[in-house]
């Protein structure tokens, strides 16, 4: 209703304007007057219609001026009647216009309300489908169609970490009861069998408590809640190395360090340095005994990087695509198919690579992976290198293959 009375007003009053302007712009150029009483005295009307001088007058030139103005005098209150008389009928019809066209304009707009209402956050695969010209309206409905993409695949990803969360849960729940129940519950258990229960719940809650310091540092990347500053990129590497050179001497591994100073990247020192301590855990867990991990730092061509090299079984082709998916695990669930973040070892979490790679995408750099020598494989976190003029020395996408071969 609104939108037709605005149609109608603009029309009318638009309408008004020029029939006012016609008028005023006549009765400016002319000249009129009604006839005097006088001189309408001098004349008479003859019965065949015409006018003349009445018997005894005489003609007087200013006669031609006076009936002259008479007649425009009489056309400008006839036009000054049929305006009015236009004003009412263009009043109506205004309204009737206004109303057509407004609800014409607004029918696509009623019919993206009316999907709009209809999808519910259970069902984001419907879409709006708007057809036609591409105006305002169809720009509208091709946005609101990107939006609930966006959104659907949101809502999947939630529903998805929900299940592999609640898998991931279940058995270690699972053996705490079992443990519970038939061991530490049963008072005829002896001794050996109550340690080693305890044992057992142990390390399923040891477990269960690393997943959710996981999921915890998934939330915190997820909502971007970053303290950024400049960080040595060499220093993380060498704090990461002595993290885990103890636990990489009980196994046998040895880690062999590839840094200089030099590279500095913008960002959280703490999440950068959880995902190349992830990265340097899983090749810890999954390098056979006797080999080495190489640990390197370096920039090129614009992007600083960092790059855990083991000589494991490598990851293999078929499984490229999904190793950072969370809690993916090869098809052999064994060393030969690399898992996420665990190597499918029971003390992992299965998130370990999805967390570096979603740290590394939020400092604008990427997670990639490349063979290592016949089995072995390279996790590189490349970043922006804040040391270089990245307008004119880095490009678009990191450089490829594997910089620790170099």
């Amino acid at each position: 209703m609104r939108l037709a009375l605005t149609y109608s007003a603009t029309l009318f009053g638009i309408t008004a304007l020029i029939l006012a302007g016609v008028y005023f712009a006549l009765s400016q150029t002319i000249v009129a007057a009604p006839l005097d009483p006088v001189t309408v005295k001098r004349f008479e009307k003859k019965s065949d219609g015409s006018i003349a001088y009445k018997p005894g007058e005489q003609f007087q030139a200013a006669d031609l001026d006076t009936v002259q103005h008479a007649v425009n005098y009489t056309a400008l209150q006839t036009l000054r009647d049929y305006s009015a008389i236009a004003l009412v009928v263009m009043f109506l019809l205004s309204v009737a216009v206004g109303w057509w066209v407004s609800g014409r304009a607004l029918r696509p707009v009623e019919a993206i309300t009316r999907t709009a209402q209809e999808i519910g956050a259970t069902d984001l695969s419907r879409r709006i489908g708007a057809t036609g010209p591409h105006d305002e309206l169809r720009t509208l409905a091709d946005t609101i169609d990107g939006m609930l993409d966006r959104l659907d695949r949101a809502f999947s990803a939630e529903r998805r970490l929900i299940e592999d969360v609640s898998h991931e849960l279940r058995n270690p729940v699972m053996v705490v009861q079992a443990n519970v129940e038939a061991v530490l519950g049963n008072d005829q258990a002896d001794r050996a069998q109550r340690a080693e229960a305890t044992a057992v719940v142990l390390g399923a809650t040891s477990r269960m408590s690393r997943l959710l310091e996981d999921l915890l540092a998934t939330a915190r990347f997820r909502s971007e809640a970053f303290t950024d500053r400049e960080v040595d990129l060499a220093a993380l590497a060498e704090g990461a190395v002595r993290e885990n050179r103890a636990v990489a001497e009980r196994r046998g591994v040895s880690i062999a360090e590839r840094t200089h100073p030099g590279p500095v990247a913008y960002g959280d020192a703490n999440a950068l340095a959880r995902a190349v301590d992830n990265l340097l855990s899983n090749a810890v867990r999954l390098a056979p005994v006797g080999s080495a991990i190489t640990v390197g730092v370096g920039s090129r061509q614009g992007w600083a990087w960092i790059a855990v090299a083991d000589e494991g079984p490598g990851v293999p082709p078929e499984a490229r695509d999904r190793i950072f998916d969370r809690f993916y695990r090869g098809a052999d669930g064994g060393g030969a198919g690399r898992s996420n973040g665990a190597e499918d070892r029971p003390d992992g979490s299965g998130l370990g690579l999805a967390i570096a790679r979603q740290v590394a995408e939020s400092h604008d750099g990427h997670l990639l992976h490349t063979d290592h020598g016949p089995r072995g494989s390279t996790f590189t976190v490349w970043l922006p290198d804040r040391t270089l003029d990245r307008a004119t020395q880095r490009g678009d996408a990191p450089p490829s293959g594997d910089p620790l071969a170099s």
